[in-house]
């Protein structure tokens, strides 16, 4: 997250974020980094956690030259989201957007729609806007992994859903990928060598970053 938002905010030239599925802040949040880079930068924090919108109200303040709000809804809802006032007070429609969906598509199952559901959040954003998927995925599993994380999966009663690298893909169709396109979320613009990282297979998680045309 840290790495795309700033490669945005510094060589993209995004000063607007609308990062869904916030979870509880800590260190680097979104509008801390990109506001590292240009502190008039506007961020909009969604999540349909009371725990953590009181959180994110106390901790997520923004620099006096930027500004930050939240709206309480659920991902499942992008029409409650786009419509929300809060939303409309701090971004503008008409300047592009980076859409932030880090590590929360594994939790929109096949039957809840997640790639329509992203085509609605995306169709409202302006030319030049970009979007940022993170996605937990099974290829990396041997059988016996990929059977013990369905079943463990199964007993959280949280529903989730690994996705495989030509599924993820999917989320950017008909978008302009941005170098590296997908890959393992240890992989996209790495700022630590090798030796320092850890592995693509303990990690089991894909990301991409895309420009909406």
């Amino acid at each position: 997250m840290a790495r795309a938002v700033r490669y945005l905010a510094r060589d993209a030239g995004v000063a607007q974020f609308l990062d869904i599925g916030t979870g509880l802040p800590s260190a680097g949040n979104v509008h801390e980094v990109a506001q590292s880079v240009d502190p008039a930068a506007r961020i909009v924090y969604v999540d349909n956690d009371p725990v953590v919108l009181v959180h994110a109200r106390a901790l997520l303040t923004s620099s006096p030259e930027g500004r930050t709000a939240y709206i309480d809804a659920d991902l499942r809802d992008p029409a409650k989201i786009l419509a929300a006032p809060e939303l409309a007070a701090t971004l503008d429609p008409s300047r592009p957007t980076a859409l932030m969906l880090v590590a929360i598509m594994h939790f929109i199952t096949d039957d809840e729609d997640p790639y329509g559901l992203v085509a609605q959040l995306v169709d409202a954003l302006p030319s030049g806007s970009h979007i940022v998927i993170t996605h937990a995925t099974g290829d990396h599993l041997t059988p016996d992994e990929y059977a013990a994380a369905e079943e463990t999966n199964a007993r959280s009663g949280v529903p989730f859903r690994l996705r495989s690298r030509a599924e993820f893909a999917r989320f950017f169709d008909g978008l302009d990928l941005i170098d590296p396109g997908v890959t393992s979320v240890v992989d996209w613009r790495p700022d630590t060598p090798p030796e320092q990282r850890p592995s693509v297979e303990d990690v089991s998680m894909y990301c991409a970053a895309a420009r909406i045309p």
